[in-house]
């Protein structure tokens, strides 16, 4: 075979397979990988790769669906199906399957392989280089597939007994949410953190800011801190599924309950917003 593909038990060419929609690496990203190279026939530190992808999967409590020695058989097998033993071989594995839901799908993982023919270089050839400042984590402003930080957040939050996570930086700086946007009433007036690269600029708070100004409401888009959210007279948590929501509760603490009819007076008119929006 030129390639091979691996999927919860069924095989076939790579361009041959499919996988349902509802896997989650298809909503989030969530899955680990690992890959190495193999040469006639036999794939170099396999255990070693084994090792790191059982413990990437454990770090991320995702279910394997094999064990150690089970995936080390099955990738022996399939690479004696090549027909060439020079190859690329590639495992995954991701949550599950389920509807999108940010917090975890019970059950297994599902087990991806793929096999691709490679020759590893000998590196007696120079490369040429650039340096790029790391800025992987940094990129919250764009609303990526890769949703693992804020899967994990979710799944903290139920089995805390809470709907969502809020987000801080070193120093105390509150971003976000796992998946909202998070504000504060302190001193009358509507305080939401800039859009910077370090959150999302949620269409829900858009419509909050909007909202406020044509309330007569001010404004202020600066940086807020932990003591802030603990402190505020209101705390507001909005997104595109829950246009205006209140806590009451953070970290196990009462928070807000100061401007209950401040806090009543958005909600009704960003709900009212919506209706006249999506009416018949």
């Amino acid at each position: 075979m030129k390639t091979l593909g691996y999927y919860n038990g069924k095989y076939g060419e790579l361009e041959e397979m499919s996988i349902p929609m509802n896997d989650r690496v298809c909503w989030f990203g969530d899955g680990v990988y690992d890959a190495g190279p193999c040469r006639n026939y036999h794939i170099f530190a396999l255990d070693e790769h084994i090792d790191r992808f059982f413990n990437s999967a454990g770090l991320l409590k995702i279910q394997m669906p094999v064990t150690k020695e089970e995936l080390k058989a099955l990738l022996e097998d399939m690479v004696l199906k090549m027909d060439s033993g020079n190859l690329f071989v590639y495992f995954q594995v991701t949550r599950g399957t389920g509807q999108r839901n940010h917090v975890f799908t019970e059950g297994p993982g599902n087990l991806w392989v793929s096999l691709t023919h490679e020759e590893i270089p000998d590196g007696k050839t120079p490369i040429r280089l650039i340096t790029t400042e790391d800025t992987r984590f940094f990129h919250c402003n764009i609303k990526t597939l890769n949703l693992i930080p804020s899967v994990m957040a979710s799944q903290r939050a139920k089995e805390a007994g809470c709907q969502e996570s809020v987000f801080y930086r070193p120093g105390g700086r509150v971003t976000e949410c796992a998946h909202s946007n998070v504000h504060i009433i302190q001193d009358g007036m509507l305080r939401t953190a800039p859009t910077d690269n370090l959150i999302l600029p949620g269409i829900a708070r858009a419509h909050l800011i909007r909202m406020c100004k044509k309330l007569c409401i001010p404004v202020n888009e600066t940086a807020f801190t932990l003591d802030d959210l603990y402190q505020a007279e209101e705390v507001i948590v909005t997104s595109s599924s829950n246009l205006c929501l209140w806590a009451n509760e953070i970290d196990g603490k009462p928070v807000g309950g100061r401007q209950p009819e401040l806090l009543e007076k958005i909600r009704a008119a960003l709900m009212q917003e919506f209706e006249e929006a999506t009416q018949a």
